[in-house]
């Protein structure tokens, strides 16, 4: 018999984000794309029209400021939830 998985993320939803924290979440979340699309074309996918993991061909191997703004939210969210995550855990990002 399978567990139930429950996930259960750190609450962020108190944590406010001063603009510069904004402005490294979107650079993050950029970063976060470059590293995902640089790990799909390692593996041998290329672009196409629309995702097909037989022939490993995704639309979303393009530059991240072309990407849909759907698209853009999945790494957005990623890379917001993580700044948030490290000021609730108590660290703070100095430059």
């Amino acid at each position: 018999m399978k567990q139930s998985y429950h996930p259960q993320p750190l609450d962020t939803s108190d944590v406010q984000l001063p603009q510069e924290l904004i402005d490294l979440g979107e650079a993050i979340a950029e970063n976060v794309h470059e590293v995902w699309a640089q790990s799909r074309l390692s593996e041998g996918w290329t672009y196409g029209p629309a995702r097909d993991d037989v022939r490993k061909q995704t639309p979303c191997l393009v530059p991240y400021s072309d990407l849909p703004e759907e698209e853009k939210a999945y790494d957005r969210n990623t890379a917001f939830e993580t700044v948030r995550f490290i000021l609730a855990k108590g660290f703070r990002i100095v430059k």
